[in-house]
């Protein structure tokens, strides 16, 4: 059985904001080619919040590909224009 990861104390700054933000996109990325809808609205939900806590010095790190993935083209299907889940 793997070990329980121990919720950090201090939140993420500099580099590891960005490794971590990247990571949660690309995570919402592979659930959206594998169609897997829910998972990848929460990933994305959890991306984005880290994306607004980024610097525009921060933000300029993250490959544009990600970028615009996360806040153009999944806002085509997770936007608050769309049905929501269940609904």
């Amino acid at each position: 059985m793997p070990a329980k990861k121990k919720p950090s104390d201090k939140p993420l700054t500099g580099a590891a904001l960005i490794k971590e933000t990247c990571r949660r996109i690309r995570v919402a990325r592979s659930y959206w080619d594998a169609h897997n809808n829910r998972a990848c609205r929460g990933e994305r939900e959890k991306a984005l919040a880290l994306y607004e806590t980024l610097t525009e010095a921060e933000k300029d790190k993250i490959p544009q590909v990600l970028r615009v993935w996360l806040r153009y083209r999944s806002e085509k299907y997770f936007g608050d224009d769309r049905t929501p889940p269940g609904g």
